[in-house]
């Protein structure tokens, strides 16, 4: 037998056994308490506001708070709201065949009230689980009171000889059918002013009239709410009436430091292909890409209002994974493991989830999103290399020739005698690790500050993020050419290019004007 097979089946049973019914709030709080006293973690999954956003739910369930969660997109509103049915009963008992969710100790649907008063303790109970008692709405502009709340029902009330303010004629809403449960509405200022009014009543009184009619139910219900702060956009804002009756206003926020947005990302995006290569990241790679995001939301050229979601760094970790993919299918390699050249093909997965502040042509996102990783890996190069900008005695010091010289003379040398580096996305293994060999002094200089390598792919990976490194601080430069980069001397590259720059410039070049 299992578990739900050994419930009562019947209100009689359900009365000898001894069983409470706690309102939501009180269960949930009852739950929550357990866990806490337990030492369970409450919101599994949820990285990087154990400090913050987690004890502000904690004592809003304590208090026995409605809530809403306030911040901006990519934040895990949504996650978390869904989450709290975890603090609900697995099982609870309702009386058989309600649309409401009735409790039998207390109906008060008509349904299950003449239910009772017929059978009595013979009435059947049935027990449903906590999915059941989650109902979850996206507020968009053509949300109805009856999406919500209810209407009547005239071709019901036709059909049974109904008359309108007849109970048997209501055809429920969302709200009244997550009765004795939890129900969340995303995105609470897209939802018309004259909606919010109808969840006034709701928030206050605890029942609903639908229609005018003399029909009242009180229910029973947890209310979170999720929204981007009023000013996000020009859809809409929350009424204050509404706001008022909401107990806790819980803002969330991005992640506070790389490590944390690391993990976030890790264990959102799709990295464990179905495939039998090893699919192996280096640690700077995601770094890199997590600080783009860090980057991007401290930007003079993105709108903060709108925010730099999780899912940008999420979809480029994909991306960047898929490139490094295609070419080891291309070049029938066990290994996927992705390259700085690679870092162009997370564009896509960039240029849709940020906002400029003001409007441009086309390309603007491309160009922004080009110098946000720019910058990222220039500031990721310094945890791992010395700054190439870095000034090598202090004023007044003797000048000491072994400590001022600069690691990277020899190779930035190489490219001063015309040399030049052409890399592509598609080269296989062997071609991308000998051409980067060619550059003098790269492989020593690498070895030299990264004591433990742990292959040959890595170490070419960490040769190619030092001259894009020193691309970033203005050592050598770097162009796009039609099938992958070129890396060639900084002075050269400048008197070849100047001419097409000054003739190509639009009005507003983020990538010449960013701001190092």
């Amino acid at each position: 037998m299992t578990k739900l097979q050994k419930l009562p089946c019947t209100l009689g049973e359900l009365k000898s056994s001894g069983y409470k019914v706690l309102s939501v709030k009180d269960e949930l709080r009852k739950n929550l308490t357990e866990k806490l006293a337990a030492k369970e973690e409450i919101f599994p999954g949820i990285i990087g506001y154990e400090k913050t956003v987690i004890p502000q739910v904690i004592n809003a369930i304590l208090a026995r708070h409605d809530i809403i969660f306030l911040g901006l997109r990519g934040q895990a509103k949504t996650k978390m709201a869904r989450m709290l049915i975890d603090l609900l009963d697995e099982f609870t008992p309702v009386i058989k065949g309600s649309e409401i969710n009735d409790n039998p100790y207390l109906p008060i649907s008509k349904f299950a009230v003449d239910t009772v008063n017929e059978k009595g303790d013979s009435t059947e109970v049935e027990w449903i689980g906590r999915e059941r008692r989650f109902g979850e709405k996206l507020a968009t502009p053509d949300v109805t009171i009856a999406d919500l709340i209810g209407d009547i029902d005239p071709i019901k009330a036709a059909t049974q000889r109904l008359q309108y303010s007849h109970e048997g004629a209501i055809h429920f809403g969302i709200v009244p059918r997550t009765n004795r449960g939890i129900f969340a509405i995303n995105e609470l200022p897209d939802l018309q002013p004259r909606i919010q009014v109808g969840l006034l009543n709701i928030m206050q009184e605890r029942d609903i009239q639908i229609r005018g009619f003399n029909i009242r139910f009180p229910l029973d219900v947890f209310i979170v709410y999720t929204a981007n702060p009023e000013d996000y956009t020009n859809r809409g804002n929350i009424i204050t009436p509404l706001k008022d009756r909401i107990d806790s206003q819980i803002l969330t926020h991005y992640p506070k430091n790389i490590e944390d947005g690391i993990k976030i990302t890790e264990s959102q995006s799709w990295l464990k292909r179905h495939t039998d290569k090893d699919v192996i990241i280096p640690y700077y790679m995601k770094e890199i890409i997590e600080t783009t995001a860090h980057e991007a939301r401290k930007s003079e050229f993105v709108e903060q209002k709108s925010g730099v979601s999780a899912r940008m760094t999420i979809s480029a970790m994909e991306n960047l994974v898929s490139n490094a993919e295609r070419r080891s299918i291309l070049n029938n390699e066990k290994i996927i493991f992705p390259r700085i050249t690679d870092l162009n093909a997370t564009l896509p997965g960039m240029t849709g989830k940020i906002e400029l502040v003001f409007e441009g042509e086309q390309e603007g996102p491309v160009k922004v999103s080009r110098a946000l990783i720019g910058k990222s890996v220039r500031e990721i190069f310094k945890k791992y290399f010395p700054d190439p900008l870095q000034k090598k005695r202090r004023q007044g010091e003797l000048k000491d020739q072994a400590s001022s010289a600069d690691p990277y003379a020899e190779i930035v040398k190489w490219f001063e005698e015309g040399n030049f580096l052409e890399l592509s996305d598609d080269m296989n293994f062997d071609e991308y690790f000998t051409s980067l060999k060619r550059v003098e002094g790269l492989e020593k200089t690498v070895k030299k500050y990264i004591k433990t390598v742990e292959n040959e792919y890595e170490l070419a990976s960490l040769m190619e993020f030092m001259l894009d490194g020193l691309h970033n601080n203005s050592k050598i430069a770097k162009d796009d050419i039609e099938d992958g980069i070129s890396y060639r001397d900084m002075v050269g590259a400048m008197l070849y290019n100047r001419e097409t720059r000054d003739s190509s410039r639009t009005s507003y070049d983020y990538e010449s004007d960013w701001n190092y």
